[in-house]
């Protein structure tokens, strides 16, 4: 950075305005702490833009007196990709205050939004219009579009619509120097050469920052039905997940893998929830079906039920007879996240594998789990309908803050090596950010190493923008990763 902190500000201030920079340590507090509460940035300051004018001026600015920045959404993030830097102060360019929808087009099932627009607001204007937006993430009432896109998030409903990658039809970005790339079109449809949309989709702000985003949209759900359903193992699972595709088809849009010990860390969390079935069980299965015309969902899950119990495969089920209830059923997935942070520090895994694997990778991952550490807590769950497991890691308690994080980097290294194994990744949606960088690379051939290392050069020489996030700084020292720091 060849200019003061203070030059910085008030540059910034001068082309924000009131409330576009915030500088003291009280305000920028937020911004300085992840989701997870257990890394802290240290920010240079924060910028507020309300329009990609706004934000591109910052970045040309940033560009010609190298200073470093990073783009922050919704903040919840788990990776540390938006985090700002602990020891080289970073300017946060929030864009919480760019959120405007721009145009939504039913006839043609797109909504183009800003960026900064909070992804439960995109589903209500979608619903207002009697169409769905399907992205479904338990922070959907927090993060923003622009960071879901930038992570390329996946949710509950990946088996059925896919990725966000497959949602987005446009984009508006800035780039590094501050030049605007707008490629906001809303074709279904567009085989012009190269799609340079798809370099920033989960790039997670290394190459630019988007500031627009067309979206596409699919017709309202009229039905939907919601079941648990208790399994005996994770290959039962597996085998109902196969029953449910045949019987289901493109209906089936959620199939959750819940292991009892979630239900027991959701019942930390919410102790108003009750226990949905009369006896516990090793494994359960959440499912969803919905559809847009008239179908008999109600019979489709039942003849379901019928053919998993023949098959010994489903011990006991409870299909949602309300609203209500199913909400309630939901409510156990997003609340034994919650009862994971009442856990203190503890390793977040979000790994994937191809579906026919996960039995057997399941057991053999436990195993390795236990021979390292047989008092840590082993918490795997996850959409199972796309091979995605969660497949996280309770330290014993009695534990320091430090031997915590040495006997959990032990245990990650031991847990990926197996995933390598298995032809599988060590991130399915939530990105590699800061903390999952090393094994990233160490996963990588030297031509890919080469090949990202030269995209990233090619778009941002100066290395300014999100700087150590999937790629090292160019100035770094070999990286020497420590989870949760």
């Amino acid at each position: 950075m060849n200019i003061s902190s203070s030059e910085v500000i008030y540059a910034l201030n001068a082309l924000l305005g009131e409330g576009g920079i915030l500088e003291s340590s009280q305000d920028m507090s937020r911004y300085a702490v992840d989701w997870a509460g257990d890394r802290l940035g240290s920010p240079l300051a924060v910028a507020r833009p309300r329009t990609t004018e706004e934000v591109a001026g910052i970045v040309e600015f940033c560009h010609r007196h190298r200073v470093p920045m990073v783009a922050q959404g919704g903040h919840t993030g788990l990776v540390g990709g938006a985090l700002p830097d602990a020891e080289q102060p970073e300017l946060v360019i929030s864009l919480e205050r760019l959120n405007q929808i721009r145009e939504i087009d039913p006839l043609n099932f797109t909504l183009s939004v800003d960026s900064g627009c909070v992804l439960q607001t995109v589903k209500d204007v979608a619903a207002e219009h009697e169409c769905d937006f399907p992205l479904s993430l338990g922070a959907q009432g927090s993060c923003q579009i622009g960071g879901n896109v930038a992570t390329n998030a996946g949710g509950l409903n990946v088996l059925r619509y896919g990725m966000i990658r497959q949602l987005v039809l446009g984009l508006e970005v800035v780039l590094p120097d501050g030049r605007i790339w707008n490629g906001m079109r809303a074709l279904h449809k567009d085989n012009r050469g190269y799609d340079l949309k798809q370099l920033f989709i989960g790039a997670e702000g290394t190459l630019g920052i988007i500031t627009g985003v067309v979206l596409k949209l699919f017709p309202q759900p009229q039905e939907t039905r919601t079941a648990l359903v208790a399994v005996p193992d994770v290959f039962a699972a597996l085998g109902l997940y196969a029953l449910a595709r045949r019987s289901c088809c493109e209906l089936l849009s959620a199939f959750e893998l819940i292991p009892r010990a979630c239900l027991e860390l959701a019942f930390e969390a919410a102790p108003d929830l009750p226990d949905p079935l009369e006896t516990p069980a090793p494994f359960y299965v959440l499912l969803e079906i919905t559809a847009s015309g008239p179908v008999d969902l109600e019979a489709m899950i039942e003849h379901l039920f019928d053919s998993g119990m023949q098959a010994g495969q489903v011990l006991d089920g409870v299909l949602a007879s309300s609203d209500a209830q199913a909400a309630r059923l939901w409510r156990i997935r997003e609340a034994m996240v919650e009862g994971q942070q009442l856990h203190g520090e503890h390793l977040r895994t979000d790994i994937a594998l191809p579906i026919s694997t996960l039995g057997n990778f399941f057991n053999e991952a436990n195993r390795a789990m236990a021979a390292i550490s047989p008092q840590t807590t082993v918490i795997a769950y996850g959409h199972l309908g796309d091979g995605n497991l969660h497949f996280n890691l309770l330290p014993p308690a009695e534990l320091d803050l430090t031997a915590k994080r040495v006997l959990l980097h032990a245990l990650e290294t031991e847990l990926f090596a197996i995933v390598e194994d298995y032809q599988g990744s060590i991130s399915a949606e939530h990105g590699i950010g800061r903390t999952k960088q090393t094994a990233f690379l160490d996963g990588l051939s030297e031509l890919e190493r080469e090949l990202i290392s030269d995209l990233k050069q090619l778009f941002d020489p100066d290395n300014l923008m999100a700087a150590g996030r999937i790629l090292p700084r160019v100035t770094d020292p070999a990286i020497h990763y420590q989870p949760q720091e």
